[in-house]
């Protein structure tokens, strides 16, 4: 068992517990802040170029050139 301290409580308290939880989620919510515009970034310009690849791919399947058919009168 631990050895008990003068300068620590002998119960842990439902606000003992909540104020550590909110601390926690306080330093995690910040550091989720700071990503959230990077990741919003990087998604939109990889949206980006993939818009501008099939633009490409898709102008360029359109210049292949089609058969040629000939209709004769007979």
């Amino acid at each position: 068992m631990a050895k008990k301290t003068p300068d620590t409580p002998e119960s842990i308290t439902a606000d003992d517990l909540r104020d550590k939880l909110q601390g926690l989620q306080g330093e995690v919510q910040g550091k989720v802040d700071d990503k959230k515009t990077t990741i919003a970034s990087v998604a939109g310009g990889g949206a980006m170029v993939l818009m501008i690849l099939f633009f490409l791919l898709g102008k360029r399947s359109g210049k292949k050139k089609s058969a040629i058919v000939e209709i004769r009168r007979i």
